[in-house]
């Protein structure tokens, strides 16, 4: 599976992981969200974010997001 890497301009530290090229499952109250990238299957995610759970999360909800923190920690949300 392909998974598409969003950025949400409504609050710039949210991003998300979605399933398809358009992010049409992605949560509109953080719209608009734009395409940053795409990870090819199999191939590792950006921050050693575990691939598992993201495609985990992409089949349950149809996304995953994520948050960079201003020190460049990097915290997940389901």
């Amino acid at each position: 599976m392909n998974i598409y890497i969003f950025k949400s301009e409504g609050k710039t530290e949210l991003r998300a992981f979605a399933g398809d090229a358009e992010g049409s499952k992605l949560p509109g109250q953080f719209r608009p969200w734009h395409a940053v990238g795409v990870v090819g299957d199999g191939k590792a995610l950006p921050h050693k974010i575990s691939r598992s759970a993201v495609e985990d999360a992409i089949e349950a909800h149809g996304f995953q997001l994520w948050r960079i923190k201003k020190d460049s920690a990097l915290e997940t949300a389901p």
